[in-house]
């Protein structure tokens, strides 16, 4: 059995820096790399893509919002369609020139923050995402959480979809993720994180905060780079799963 572990990186701008991206990369096989909208800059990009290629992990776009102060994490209501399917493309199209740079080609796109929660909340939003991604490169994966508006987009537009589930967050009972402003939306545990995900990589079932279960297809398990105790679930995980008989590795090509 298969599994990637995925994890958000990149997301510092100029000389400041967040995570230990270094640490990182040399425990995940996927990375999710920020375009400069809600973090990141050239340099850092380039910079990632280079030391991600030479580890063998895989690269994916991490569009978000423009919103470096607000880190991505802000609705931004009135926001069109159009706009969407714009700030997707630029950003994707960006990470495409620099992995043409290092020789390393994306495989795929997932959206950060607050951008991450419309999609998977409202499908004309997941659509204009997957349109997006389709016009810049129909081999792209479309990143999609199981159950959600981000799931039947890729289905539609024909998008080679990565089920993901989520190491250090909680699920609503919509199976969208509990907002950050709750207090028990973060999983802080590294050894609670590794019980949480071996039993959904095992079985499938997404459990909700409030004992509801979703039952579907898991491709890779995100752990975000920037928690303070990222480096240690990162690691916990990869040890865990490998003991438990799954082989850690992008689940694309």
């Amino acid at each position: 059995m298969r599994i990637d572990l995925n994890a958000d990186l990149g997301e510092g701008y100029g000389p400041w820096h967040m995570g230990d991206d270094a640490a990182m990369l040399e425990i995940v096989s996927t990375i999710n790399l920020a375009c400069g909208f809600h973090a990141g800059d050239p340099e850092i990009m380039r910079s990632t893509v280079a030391a991600a290629r030479d580890r063998g992990v895989a690269v994916g776009a991490h569009p978000g919002f423009a919103d470096l102060h607000g880190f991505g994490r802000r609705r931004m209501p009135g926001i069109t369609l159009r706009e969407v399917e714009n700030l997707v493309a630029y950003q994707v199209g960006a990470l495409a020139g620099i992995c043409a740079l290092e020789g390393h080609p994306m495989t795929h796109v997932k959206a950060h923050g607050a951008l991450g929660n419309a999609i998977n909340d409202e499908a004309d939003m997941a659509m204009a995402v997957g349109r997006a991604i389709r016009a810049v490169d129909p081999g792209l994966a479309y990143m999609v959480m199981p159950g959600r508006p981000t799931a039947d987009a890729a289905e539609e537009l024909g998008l080679q979809p990565i089920f993901e589930i989520y190491a250090d967050r909680t699920y609503a009972d919509s199976f969208n993720l509990t907002p950050r402003s709750q207090p028990d939306a973060m999983v802080h545990d590294p050894d609670e994180a590794l019980t949480r995900v071996r039993e959904m990589a095992r079985t499938g079932r997404i459990v909700s905060t409030s004992g509801k279960v979703f039952e579907g297809r898991v491709d890779s398990v995100c752990v975000h780079g920037d928690g303070p105790t990222a480096v240690e679930t990162a690691r916990k995980l990869r040890a865990g799963l490998m003991e438990a008989g799954f082989e850690v590795a992008s689940t694309i090509g």
